[in-house]
């Protein structure tokens, strides 16, 4: 019987990562940010994403290459700026960023060193990603998203087939849109878009932030685990070339939310909350 174990370890420590990392960032991020988006604002994100991921599929790679390197420029010099508040330090990571892809790309292209690099890359961006995302989101909007954002990826997967097209197309170029990872002890490869990493953790955030630090790792284990099976079930019954791997990440997060809800009702405690000042959790009388 082949299986991986690590894609499903990996994810867990990333997940569990922005779990923790998240409370000590939330306080500077909610005084900058001042608000949460609405439910229309989350129906025009993913109406967005939907027509971001049409355009890619369909312009010259060149262009993808420059639209996505400006815009993680931008978005790592944006979040770093809002944790040191100096320009000219939160210039660093950008120009490291730029750094590691011209050596991935240029001096080292489709080796073990280019994809360990983009590898690196797209952890970074995933935790800084669910960090940010995590202070945009409430609980009721975060639903609405996890809802729209799996159907769209449905359709965009099964129907226009463009999200296989966009991950073709992007990973060609060493872009660190997703984990490429070596499938152990199955062998071969396996990947996992970075969206779907960055979902993985808006949801193990928002359940931390709700239900206590303790349900956002059960969390970060729940998914993990689904990923395992999903993966166990395509390397041993049937396999997909391309899957909608939000169907596994919401999925993997009902579980954890019903082990949370169970073992608290065994417990016959209240519903914990995060106390983002420590990172603890705390009663809520």
């Amino acid at each position: 019987m082949r299986f991986d174990v690590f894609l499903p370890v990996t994810v867990f420590m990333v997940v569990s990562a922005s779990v923790l990392i998240y409370p000590r960032s939330e306080g500077g991020l909610k005084t900058l940010l001042q608000g949460k988006l609405r439910p229309r604002d989350v129906i025009v994100l993913v109406g967005a994403m939907s027509a971001m991921i049409t355009v890619v599929a369909l312009i010259p790679a060149m262009a993808i290459q420059i639209l996505f390197i400006s815009s993680y420029s931008y978005i790592m010099f944006f979040f770093s700026y809002l944790m040191i508040r100096k320009w000219y330090l939160a210039l660093f990571p950008p120009v490291v960023f730029l750094a590691a892809y011209a050596i991935s790309y240029l001096v080292y292209p489709n080796t073990v060193v280019s994809l360990l690099i983009t590898d690196i890359l797209a952890v970074a961006f995933a935790v800084m990603m669910t960090v940010y995302m995590g202070v945009l989101f409430s609980w009721k909007t975060m639903w609405i998203y996890a809802t729209l954002l799996t159907v769209m990826d449905v359709i965009q997967v099964f129907g226009t087939g463009f999200m296989g097209q966009v991950a073709e197309k992007t990973i060609r170029l060493q872009l660190p849109v997703a984990l490429i990872l070596p499938a152990y002890p199955a062998g071969g490869q396996i990947g996992l878009g970075l969206g779907d990493i960055v979902l993985s953790g808006l949801l193990a955030v928002q359940t931390a932030s709700k239900y206590g630090r303790r349900a956002g790792i059960l969390v970060a284990g729940t998914v993990s685990l689904a990923m395992f099976l999903f993966e166990l079930a395509s390397m041993n019954l049937v396999s997909f070339r391309y899957f909608p791997a939000t169907l596994i990440v919401v999925a993997g997060w009902g579980a954890g939310m019903g082990a949370t809800l169970i073992l608290q009702r065994r417990a016959g405690k209240s519903v914990p909350q995060t106390d983002v000042s420590s990172g603890e959790d705390t009663p809520v009388p």
